[in-house]
């Protein structure tokens, strides 16, 4: 088994922190649970450090994620390994207000020549060739025209 790669050495304060924190017993149980492991995998104490596998079977995880938690406590500190690590859930909007009126007032006016109708596709190019976006996919001006609740025919 190769060498652990982030090896725990908590000061006195994280120490005490720690211990603080579990006996209050007042914190999601991820929290309680990355608090442990950080005691657990400790090298500056006076025990020896257990070994994920150890860790992870006396804790009910998997080994994966103590390993996890002793990264983000090498590179981030005690503060990202005990809180979630914050996600973006959503893109920035590719179609702005301006965008969106002119393809609403596009798809409201006749068709190029020789088409019947606005195809999903030709009201995306012709929102590139205006230079309002750079790129925008037939699936963004579906979805935005629906939303606006835009009946075409």
């Amino acid at each position: 088994m190769p060498a652990k790669k982030y090896r725990v050495k908590l000061t006195e304060t994280e120490r005490s922190e720690l211990m603080g924190f579990l006996n209050k017993g007042r914190a999601s149980s991820r929290k309680l649970t990355h608090a442990r492991i950080l005691l657990q995998c400790d090298e500056s104490g006076g025990t020896p450090a257990k070994k994920d596998q150890d860790i992870a079977e006396a804790l009910n995880i998997s080994a994966s994620s103590a390993e996890r938690v002793r990264q983000r406590f090498v590179e981030e500190g005690l503060e990202s390994a005990l809180n979630p690590k914050v996600q973006a859930r959503f893109r920035s909007k590719k179609l702005d207000g301006a965008a969106e009126a002119f393809l609403v007032a596009t798809a409201c006016t006749n068709p190029p020549e020789g088409r019947a109708e606005w195809s999903m596709q030709l009201l995306a190019d012709k929102l590139v060739e205006c230079k309002l976006v750079d790129s925008v996919s037939d699936e963004t001006v579906r979805t935005t025209l629906k939303k606006m609740r835009l009946n075409r025919g």
